[in-house]
């Protein structure tokens, strides 16, 4: 059984097993981290599932109003960080952009603080911001940590809407950053520009390594464009390919015309000859 939960509106979905638990949607729920249990919303009820959840963390139980008011106090801390992030690396003139803030109270026994603060940032470059830190630790009285992060990270944290209209892949289920070149946009038969094959951190997307085994396996069985073939309606030669309906398209020596025909039934070469397109 597993149930799914947020931390943020329209945030990242996190998976658990519920145990002897039962969240509806809405409920809020703690969630085990390593800072300690932390109070997510409920966006998915529990239900059985045919896999085998035993790796799935559990969820810490049902959120008390105590957890609640702490939570309350935590977003708002995170908030005026943010404010005074911003505010101060507009003074120092430090080329730098907020994208995310993390605080975590201090629970050790014997410890004298108000916790850790962790500014996430982007920078086009290394940025020298012990001056900035300094402040900062004053300001919100406090131990501050700055961390740099990638394209693909800060687009991960933020989340947000890609081209196909769903939610980033980073910022649902995508957990590592595999290698996208422009070979594989080339090999799909995409266009090589950049504001149609770049994501929302404006590198290249990462669906696009999803279907490209697959059209490698197609481009390795099937005649290339330009080879002659053979097919039931003739013979002809191929003009085009359609991988997702795993045909070629062929231009018919007869008159002219054109013809879906299935990989499968396509007889021919499958390297291209020097005259193509003739």
């Amino acid at each position: 059984m597993l149930c799914a939960v947020s931390f943020n509106r329209y945030g990242r979905l996190y998976y658990l097993d519920p145990g002897e638990l039962r969240p509806a949607v809405g409920d809020r729920v703690l969630v085990p981290t390593d800072e300690g249990a932390e109070v997510a919303e409920c966006v998915w009820a529990a239900q059985w599932v045919d896999e085998d959840t035993s790796g799935f963390p559990r969820l810490a139980g049902l959120a008390t109003d105590t957890d609640l008011r702490r939570d309350e106090t935590l977003r708002k801390r995170k908030a005026e960080a943010k404010v005074a992030a911003k505010r101060l690396i507009r003074e120092h003139g430090l080329p730098m952009k907020v994208v995310a803030v993390d605080h975590v109270p201090e629970t050790s026994q014997g410890s004298s603080g108000n916790g850790r603060t962790t500014i996430y940032f982007t920078a086009p470059q290394r940025v020298d911001f012990r001056s900035l830190v300094r402040d900062l630790g004053a300001t919100l009285h406090c131990r501050v940590e700055l961390r740099q992060l990638s394209a693909r990270d800060s687009a991960r944290v933020q989340g947000g809407i890609g081209s196909c209209g769903r939610d980033l892949c980073c910022a649902t289920f995508l957990t590592d950053f595999e290698p996208v070149t422009i070979r594989m946009a080339k090999d799909q038969d995409l266009p090589l520009n950049p504001l149609r094959i770049s994501g929302a951190c404006g590198r290249l997307m990462c669906c696009l390594k999803y279907e490209h085994p697959l059209y490698q396996q197609f481009q390795a069985s099937a005649p290339a464009v330009g080879a002659r073939v053979s097919t039931p309606e003739g013979n002809g030669r191929v003009v085009g390919h359609n991988v997702p309906s795993d045909s070629v398209v062929v231009r018919m020596d007869a008159d002219g015309s054109r013809c879906s025909c299935s990989r499968a039934s396509v007889c021919g070469p499958r390297k291209a000859h020097d005259d193509r397109y003739n």
